[in-house]
This record gives C-alpha cells, sequence and structure tokens, in this order.
C-alpha cells in the first residue's frame, strides 16, 4: 500500500484540531510578517530623519529658521521633528507672554517635548508587542498539536491487531508538521522583535538626549 506523505495530503487529512492549530499558526505567521515588513520601514524612516535633522540642527541654523522650514513643509512633520516643534513652539508662547521666568520657560517646553516624544515612542511602540507574543507562544500552540495529532494517531491504533509503521507514520508527521509551523511562525517573530527592540531603544535615547540638550 502507498502512502502519500507529502505535506499537503497530510495537512488536509489531519484531524480538524490539528487543522485548526496549523491555520492559527499560519495566520499569525502571515501577520507577523506584515507587521515585521511595516516596522522595518517605519523604523528606518524614524532613523533617516532623526539623522537629517540633527545634521541640520547642529549646522548652526537659527532655531526660528528651522522652525519656520519645518512649519512650512508640505507634508507632515515626524519623529524627532515634532519634538523639536512642540517645544520650540511652547518655548515662544511662554516667551511671548514676557511676564514668565526663564526657567519656568524651559520646563514648560522641556514638558511639551516630552509629551510629544512619548506619543512617538508609543507608535513606534505598536505590533512590537504582538511579535513578542507570536514569538513566544507559537512554538507551545504548534505543540500542543502536535500532542493532540499523537495522541490520535496511537488511539486510531487501539482497534488494530497488529500496527505497522505505514499506519502510524501519517499520523505522526502530520502533527509534528505543527510544530514546523509553530517554529517558522514564532524564529522570525523573536529575530524581528529583538532588533527592533534594540532599534528603537537606540532611537529612544537619542530622542531624550536631544530633549535634554535643546532646553539646557
Amino acid at each position: 500500500m502507498n502512502t502519500d506523505l507529502s505535506i499537503f495530503h497530510l495537512i488536509i487529512e489531519a484531524s480538524f484540531v490539528v487543522q485548526f492549530v496549523m491555520l492559527i499558526l499560519i495566520v499569525a505567521s502571515v501577520a507577523s510578517w506584515t507587521f515585521i515588513f511595516s516596522k522595518r520601514k517605519e523604523l528606518g524612516r524614524a532613523i533617516e530623519i532623526t539623522d537629517e535633522f540633527e545634521g541640520e540642527f547642529w549646522s548652526g541654523v537659527a532655531l526660528a529658521e528651522l522652525y519656520r522650514k519645518l512649519s512650512a513643509k508640505d507634508f507632515e512633520p515626524e519623529g524627532i521633528e515634532k519634538i523639536f516643534l512642540a517645544g520650540y513652539k511652547e518655548f515662544s508662547r511662554m516667551r511671548q507672554t514676557g511676564t514668565v521666568e526663564p526657567m519656568v520657560q524651559v520646563e514648560s517646553a522641556q514638558r511639551a517635548m516630552r509629551i510629544e516624544l512619548s506619543r512617538e515612542l508609543d507608535r513606534l511602540d505598536q505590533h512590537l508587542p504582538f511579535l513578542a507574543t507570536v514569538g513566544s507562544i507559537s512554538p507551545y500552540i504548534g505543540l500542543f498539536g502536535t500532542v493532540w495529532g499523537i495522541m490520535n494517531s496511537f488511539m486510531s491504533l487501539s482497534t488494530v491487531k497488529q500496527a505497522t509503521l505505514a499506519q502510524v507514520a501519517p499520523g505522526i508527521a502530520e502533527a509534528l508538521i505543527a510544530t514546523a509551523i509553530g517554529l517558522f511562525a514564532a524564529i522570525p517573530a523573536v529575530i524581528a522583535y529583538n532588533r527592533f527592540s534594540s532599534r528603537l531603544d537606540s532611537l529612544t535615547g537619542r530622542y531624550e538626549l536631544f530633549v535634554e540638550e535643546f532646553v539646557v
């Protein structure tokens, strides 16, 4: 008797529970890759903007001129640009009152910048918890599918007088596919999460340093 052990055939012949587990893992994997590509582009853009802005900021350009330039852009400022705009706008507003002490002006500008910084970090942090979750639980979901599939495979042999490898192999193989899919979903998610977290930490440090240096 010829037994078809192709992956597609094994998935089709798997039990409902194992198929459901595989479906969950495949959906999680597709979602992870979607977030990986979008987050890679998003963080890359944020780093690029930061590099360009810091180069211009430390070139000696007047802050008022830089503020006007960023405010007049055809598209919305991003990242560190928004942090600068929030701080300079608040600083100018407080200074125009003429009755506020310089230290209070600085503190008010710093507070506005930190609020904008927090919003920016919240935006950049989106979807990272999802990648961490997929990376941590996918292997266990796959393992559950494997255990369930192997259990069903052996239970089906309870009515068989003499078990053969040909009878056991398909059930075990389809069960192991669940583990393989779980690892396929988890490994890229973990790698991406660690890499993106490292880049976000570095970017956070640059943002915070800029806030401190701006108000000095």
